[in-house]
């Protein structure tokens, strides 16, 4: 059996990120799904950057970020599920990608299995997609492989949160996860 994590960033729960999370859940393998809708990550700072002598020191380990680096290396496909905040991904995104720093210090081979996990993501926006490329290509050793979604596209608005609610978005997002799943 193939363990799915996924990974919705988003904070604003049952907006489009986290509908689209639990619609991946429900058709992938042995989902683990990930909402930022219901948890806080900490960003770096406000401390003596103790997590660069010991992991375990950092003062924030006990918040989500360890868990879901570790489900990541744990897993066989991961989705990462991301809005478009001002033409770049949001704030939690860049928070797990600062954060995953101390749980990769001194442990070059937790990198490595991270990298080698294949991600896919989805991401809604209707600009700006080179900085979302950008952005993911440092969470894989393979080129980001990205559906992007513009709510206008599907006359829908993307804070109405009702994206699923167009069938043409329903049947892009099942045919991304339905080739990504078959592509592995």
């Amino acid at each position: 059996m193939m363990k799915t994590v996924i990974v919705s960033f988003s904070s604003r729960a049952g907006g489009n990120c986290s509908q689209i999370g639990k619609l991946i859940a429900s058709l992938a393998q042995d989902p683990v799904l990930f909402d930022f809708s219901g948890f806080d990550l900490h960003p770096c700072g406000r401390c003596a950057a103790e997590c660069f002598t010991t992991r375990e020191n950092c003062p924030y380990f006990e918040d989500k970020e360890y868990e879901i680096l570790d489900a990541v290396i744990h897993s066989d496909l991961v989705y990462f599920v991301l809005p478009n905040y001002c033409d770049y991904p949001c704030a939690n995104f860049f928070i797990f990608n600062e954060r995953s720093q101390c749980f990769f210090q001194g442990r070059p081979d937790l990198l490595e299995a991270y990298l080698k996990v294949p991600k896919r993501s989805i991401v809604i926006s209707g600009t700006n997609q080179d900085h979302f490329i950008q952005a993911l290509a440092y969470q894989s050793d393979k080129e980001p492989d990205i559906l992007f979604l513009s709510a206008k596209e599907y006359r829908k608005n993307s804070i109405s949160g009702d994206l699923l609610t167009s069938e043409k978005a329903l049947e892009h997002i099942t045919q991304f996860i339905s080739r990504s799943a078959k592509k592995e």
